[in-house]
């Protein structure tokens, strides 16, 4: 699954630890989800959507 991830975090100036912080995951989940190595659960993923104020689906194509 692609992910707007790492655009839309620098967008924000946040780094992957503060993101990380705001999700209430660890740095590393973060840098997993931005390489498309891991994709969220569905609790992890409405948590994105509110983070950036967007859907789960403008974050992540299928």
């Amino acid at each position: 699954m692609d992910n707007h991830l790492a655009k839309l975090r620098k967008e924000h100036g946040w780094s992957q630890g503060e993101l990380s912080k705001k999700l209430g995951v660890s740095r590393q989940t973060v840098i997993s989800i931005e390489k498309g190595h891991f994709d969220p659960s569905l609790p992890l993923a409405f948590r994105l959507a509110d983070a950036f104020d967007l859907t789960i689906e403008d974050i992540f194509e299928p």
